[in-house]
């Protein structure tokens, strides 16, 4: 008996969806997110060259960290496509992804996620370390075991899901120093504390169709004027675990400077949405904030003497 989803292929694009389009297989990588995580990583195997001890990193540990971690990553996303397919079809920013617009067989993302993820492990494993692979593997499942179907459940399945988030900067830390220390733990921090702003923001603003999805998020769950509250307690937070990098050694005073700066705006801004009648219009504007926030935190982590 023929997929229901291969029928539908058949249906809509006039061709089955065994005739695979690469965009589709890209797609199912969710590029963007997995580019972003790979620049956290790189930035881990950056910073972790400042640290006592630590050797000049071979060319070859670093292409086997971040090709470890972009498949890795890729997997757990094609995963979660595959998981979400039919949440997927209720919302229009995701309906035309490749699984629930039809074009591809759930099997074929599944075998995809699976494929790739187990890829990832000897190649971390060897050109790294065990540890940097362990690590993966844990990002990994979170992500897919408990991250995606907690969504379902309860809008805290941000707080479980921003653990995996907030791995891959360690990841590339732990493959150039092969431990877990305080500055390796603070990284994880800043990522941790990052995403939960970050995605209260995005939940705000579509609120709705995370609601027609039936995912718990917490403006529809606790309501908005709780979930601003949140906002800002996790941004000062995030704002002063930053700042932790500075007496651990990774980072000097031109940081501190300009950390404390960025924080200050995006913990500012986020306070804005305490007043009476901020709402979709705000949320946007902090989202788009907090993407530019972490990436000028990293940069001015990066370039700091």
């Amino acid at each position: 008996m023929q997929d229901p989803v291969d029928m539908a292929a058949v249906a809509e694009s006039g061709r089955p969806a065994s005739q695979l389009a690469p965009r589709d297989l890209v797609t199912l990588a969710k590029p963007r997110i997995t580019f972003m995580v790979l620049i956290t990583a790189a930035g881990g195997l950056f910073l972790s060259r400042r640290m006592p001890g630590v050797e000049m990193l071979s060319a070859a540990t670093i292409v086997s960290t971040l090709l470890g971690t972009s498949l890795i990553v890729a997997g757990a996303n094609a995963l979660n496509m595959y998981i979400e397919r039919d949440s997927d079809r209720l919302m229009p920013r995701t309906k035309n992804r490749p699984l629930p617009a039809g074009r591809m067989s759930p099997r074929v993302a599944l075998w995809f996620g699976v494929a790739t993820s187990a890829v990832a492990v000897p190649i971390l494993a060897i050109g790294a370390n065990p540890l940097t692979a362990l690590l993966a593997v844990l990002a990994n499942l979170l992500y897919v075991l408990a991250y995606t179907p907690l969504k379902q459940v309860s809008p805290y399945a941000l707080h479980v899901g921003a653990i995996p988030g907030a791995i891959p900067p360690l990841l590339g830390w732990t493959a150039g120093t092969g431990r877990i220390d305080a500055a390796g733990a603070v990284l994880f921090g800043v990522l941790f504390l990052w995403q939960i702003p970050h995605f209260c923001a995005i939940a705000t603003f579509r609120k709705a169709d995370y609601a027609r999805a039936g995912i718990k998020v917490l403006p529809n769950v606790t309501g908005e004027l709780a979930t601003r509250h949140t906002i800002v307690r996790w941004t000062f937070a995030l704002v002063a675990t930053s700042l932790l990098v500075v007496p651990l050694g990774v980072a000097h005073h031109g940081y501190l400077i300009a950390a404390t700066l960025l924080g200050g705006v995006f913990f500012t801004w986020g306070c804005f949405g305490l007043r009476q009648g901020s709402g979709a219009k705000w949320a946007r504007s902090l989202f788009g904030i907090s993407i530019l926030y972490l990436v000028l935190l990293f940069a001015v982590l990066a370039i700091d003497p």
